[in-house]
């Protein structure tokens, strides 16, 4: 079956005038009068739909037809006929429609509002929802549009490992994979849990991050990314955390922190134009019915000059307003969301990136600063959520790096081919991450991860 699509439609409605096509999809809404119907059909090419006119003295089987339900599949031939003077700018006069599969009354989306906590419990239908739809395309575009951006720039894309024995943050919160049985697993002769005859001989997890071994393959081929799932087993229920998300994370030999700041700004206003060209129609929807700021914020974001300001002087301004805050700031905290969107939207009326944090406060790998305390860490914030990207200078002298590590109580043995990295020819290079999940929902409006993941995964909830 040659197939059209609504999306063809849409681009080149003039190359399709009045020729026979075939077409096929789901039916969103039908109402008929004696002997006239009107579907509207999605075939999920495009945020469209297209109105498919039946008229029962072409269409022998017109009646069995009109009782067609909600989410019915359907393949339509007909011929295309312009509208402009209409609501829509054509509609396809139907000769032979073919019921692919039908749908029952009880079809859970009916033609009315249903709330986003509904559409959870429904994950496997609600992409067919005009809502959810477009947050997946706006994804697909976003995900593309990375792509693009770092093959542009002479970029390699690495693929990391999903199963590793380091914990790239050290925070302990990961996913444990083992063969053994566990009802009854073996024990070493102290009692502990016996790894050896584990499938690798050493426990294992789900990764956290790609970061550590981004570095290595950047350490030798000058500049790549990584773009995949990580896990976080992080008991948390808030509407910015999940336990399975995507992350993106480029890394770049002989470059400092200012070349990392230029790269995450290039990046995000890159992305945030391909996907406001590519997916017009999805973002208008979005902010009328979601987010009435959102074109205007992303606009804003696209056409910024972001502007930057040291950790320490970042508290001592927001010190000045501790009066507005849940949480008061002091020197040494990691800034709150709260904090964060006061930067970003009152004090620098624009993205703003925060620099040179303390190093209590972040990650082992993060290259000290001369005055001891602080780390070449970064973070970009944005009007509207806050922290978007979170990024550091690595640290590339083989001594500190150990140092660090035993102040934190990290088993330097484990990690001896990242230190080797120290060892054999090493340099300054920097990298930073994004939680595709929160670019997606900055994109989109979306206030809470679950509405952005096409099957969330948290805490409690691992359906679909």
């Amino acid at each position: 079956m040659q197939r059209t699509e609504i999306c063809d439609l849409f681009a080149h409605p003039k190359d399709f005038s009045d020729i026979q096509l075939t077409l096929a999809g789901w039916l969103r809404t039908l109402r008929h009068s004696k002997s006239i119907g009107f579907l509207e059909l999605s075939d999920g090419s495009c945020f469209d739909t297209l109105q498919v006119v039946c008229n029962e003295n072409t269409l022998p089987d017109f009646k069995k037809l009109m009782k067609l339900g909600s989410g019915s599949a359907i393949i339509v031939r007909g011929t295309l006929t312009l509208t402009p003077d209409a609501r829509q700018p054509f509609e396809l006069q139907a000769t032979k429609i073919e019921i692919e599969g039908t749908s029952p009354s009880d079809y859970p989306l009916q033609k009315k509002h249903h709330s986003l906590e509904y559409l959870r419990e429904i994950a496997h239908l609600r992409p067919r929802t005009n809502t959810l739809s477009a947050v997946f395309r706006i994804r697909s575009a976003a995900a593309f549009a990375i792509h693009h951006f770092f093959h542009d720039r002479g970029f390699y894309y690495i693929h990391t490992p999903i199963i590793t024995s380091s914990d790239a943050e050290g925070a302990g919160e990961m996913f444990r994979l083992t063969t053994l049985d566990f009802s009854d697993p073996p024990h070493t002769k102290n009692g502990a849990v016996d790894f050896s005859r584990d499938f690798f001989g050493l426990p294992v997890s789900l990764t956290v991050s790609g970061q550590l071994e981004g570095e290595c393959m950047a350490m030798a081929m000058g500049k790549t990314y990584t773009f995949g799932p990580t896990f976080r087993a992080e008991d948390s229920n808030t509407a910015r955390h999940a336990a399975e998300f995507w992350m993106v994370e480029p890394e770049i030999a002989f470059a400092d922190l200012n070349d990392d700041r230029q790269l995450a700004q290039d990046m995000m206003q890159s992305v945030l134009r391909a996907v406001m060209n590519e997916c017009p129609k999805e973002l208008d929807f979005l902010n009328q019915y979601i987010d009435k700021d959102l074109i205007t914020r992303l606009t804003h974001v696209v056409n910024a000059e972001f502007s930057c300001i040291d950790y320490t002087e970042a508290v001592s301004l927001l010190e000045k307003n501790n009066d507005h805050f849940t949480y008061p700031v002091s020197w040494g905290i990691d800034l709150q969301t709260e904090h964060e969107r006061f930067l970003t939207e009152e004090i620098c009326k624009g993205p703003v990136f925060v620099v040179n944090y303390p190093k209590a406060i972040k990650a082992f790998y993060m290259r000290q600063n001369d005055d001891g305390k602080t780390v070449a860490a970064m973070d970009m914030l944005v009007p509207g959520i806050g922290e978007i990207i979170g990024g550091s200078q690595r640290e590339e002298r083989e001594d500190i790096l150990r140092a660090r590590m035993r102040e934190l109580g990290m088993q330097s043995a484990n990690y001896q081919w990242y230190l080797d990295l120290r060892r054999f020819g090493s340099a300054k290079h920097s990298g930073f991450g994004l939680g595709f999940e929160r670019l997606i929902m900055y994109l989109t409006g979306i206030k809470n991860i679950r509405d952005v993941l096409p099957f969330p995964r948290t805490a409690g909830n691992a359906r679909f």
